[in-house]
């Protein structure tokens, strides 16, 4: 198995980024933390995840360990393939997901392209017991950023859905009101 690649980024294509490593281009399925990491230096290294089939072997770069993890953890959910992880992680840091997941907050998926409400339900079922480490959740509701401009969101009128998506495109680090101003923006 292929766990980690170190090399040179030479091309960001649209099936993702190739590295060139001691002279062989790998073609990487890159979350884009990872193809951010190529753009940003001469030289990078990329956790990864070979996936294997009977007609094709696909590998898949994450830009750091826990990207990775969550990656391989997603797997384990019936339904969910490579490309559908690949996606969900690429969504947004692998801390919220796991708060995510923890406080069972299948909206947060369900607003992933490809990602339907069983789809959703069943990742949050079978992956809460995996990811119930206290440390992923907010002491309180009210201290996490994410669900505070999503509920604002709603109270506004907006879908659930449309809310996610909405701040799916806002920084995570921005506090909850300029999140809100920002989505309202993009909206108009």
């Amino acid at each position: 198995m292929i766990a980690r690649l170190r090399g040179k980024p030479v091309a960001n294509t649209p099936e993702g980024l190739v590295l060139d490593v001691g002279g062989v281009g790998y073609l990487v399925h890159a979350t884009p933390a990872a193809i951010r990491k190529g753009d940003a230096s001469d030289e990078i290294t990329v956790d990864t995840y070979l996936h294997v089939r009977e007609d094709t072997m696909q590998l898949y770069g994450f830009a750091d360990r826990e990207e990775r993890e969550l990656f391989v953890q997603l797997l384990s959910v019936s339904g969910v393939g490579p490309k559908l992880a690949l996606s969900i992680v690429s969504g947004s840091s692998s801390a919220e997901l796991r708060r995510a997941i923890v406080r069972e907050d299948s909206p947060r998926f369900q607003a992933i392209p490809g990602v339907g409400k069983k789809t959703a339900d069943r990742i949050v079922l079978e992956l809460k017991e995996k990811l119930g480490d206290p440390a992923f959740a907010p002491a309180s509701e009210s201290g996490d950023a994410h669900v505070v401009a999503r509920d604002a969101l709603v109270e506004l009128g907006w879908s659930l859905l449309d809310a996610e998506r909405a701040l799916a495109d806002v920084d995570a680090e921005l506090p909850p009101e300029e999140r809100v101003r920002l989505a309202l923006k993009k909206a108009a």
